[in-house]
């Protein structure tokens, strides 16, 4: 007995030595995919930075405040494209964040059970269609009804009223910034409602019960306890379609008109800095040319970090006050 017993123990011992040796190895493995993440960043961040280096020397800050682009001379300058970026994306997000939680609130409160599985597979599929479909349909579709209907109708209400008349102002085309806004707001809308939905579902019936039972309507649910019980995920929701609007290149380039020139009406042709991208890559035949499109790829790089730094924040600061409210 003591020799099977001395053998027993042994063989403990040798699979307890094993478990914990794979343990470290899994660890280290993790690790090593976590800091993965980090050493891709910094030399995705190191690449674009040697590339733009030639456009720094020469041009310095002047770039991001010039909108002079001119290949032949190579006097290049970004503020076009940073512009056309922002505000195609501040259009698509002003549109998009109302609409897409109106479809999550609907989806999650309100819409009948025949009814909720078929539209939210229907917004899953939107989310999944490739970008060039939506710039051909922009295009071919969206851009001539839009110029033929909506564009006057919006002069017409719009175009004399102090302060904003000047955004509406221009011959009507149908392709330009505000097109290209809209299109994007189409695309941002299944990614934010999708996730809006999802994050609605997480909260416990017992908190919408017991708000129903003391009379509270579906809105006041929504806004006193769906919506602070979930704002990390709203948010997270929001900066998803953000980060998409800015990136977006097929379809901002099939219908933005890509002219490297600024205007203050909405409806005028121009630029953003992934169809410039994606419009000249393949046509920098200089040094220099080359140098500008990446910096342009530097911008957007920190735009879109600065976004995401800007919503880590909000959050700390919405999670201080409930500190503080407590």
């Amino acid at each position: 007995m003591s020799d099977g017993a001395a053998m027993s123990k042994s063989s403990i011992t040798a699979k307890l030595k094993q478990q914990q040796l794979l343990d470290r190895l899994f660890r280290q493995i993790t690790r090593f995919f976590a800091l993965m993440v980090f050493l891709l960043l910094i030399a995705l961040i190191v690449s674009l930075i040697i590339g733009s280096w030639p456009s720094v020397q020469v041009f310095g800050f002047d770039f991001l405040i010039s909108a002079e682009w001119n290949p032949v001379t190579e006097k290049f300058g970004a503020w076009v494209p940073i512009a056309g970026t922002l505000i195609t994306a501040t259009i698509a997000l002003a549109i998009g964040i109302p609409v897409s939680f109106g479809i999550a609130v609907f989806l999650t409160e309100l819409s009948p059970a025949w009814l909720k599985r078929p539209l939210g597979t229907a917004i899953e599929l939107l989310a999944g269609v490739p970008s060039i479909i939506y710039g051909m349909w922009g295009l071919f579709v969206f851009a001539p009804f839009f110029a033929a209907s909506v564009q006057p109708w919006m002069q017409e209400s719009f175009g004399a009223v102090p302060a904003i008349g000047f955004l509406f102002e221009g011959p009507v085309m149908g392709i330009g910034v505000l097109t290209a806004g809209i299109i994007l707001a189409i695309m941002v809308i299944p990614f934010i409602a999708s996730v809006m939905r999802d994050v609605f579902d997480v909260v416990p019936p017992m908190l919408k019960e017991s708000a129903y039972a003391l009379g509270a309507t579906t809105w006041e649910v929504i806004r006193y306890v769906v919506l602070p019980y979930t704002k990390s995920g709203v948010v997270g929701a929001i900066m998803l379609g953000l980060g998409r609007a800015l990136g977006e290149t097929m379809a901002v380039t099939f219908v933005i008109g890509n002219a490297h020139q600024l205007h203050a009406s909405l409806f005028m042709p121009g630029n953003s800095i992934a169809s410039a991208l994606a419009n000249e890559f393949t046509e920098a035949d200089g040094e220099l040319y080359t140098a500008a499109l990446i910096e342009l790829g530097l911008i957007l790089f920190f735009i879109t970090f600065v976004v995401l730094a800007c919503s880590k924040v909000l959050l700390v600061q919405l999670k201080k006050r409930e500190g503080a409210a407590t």
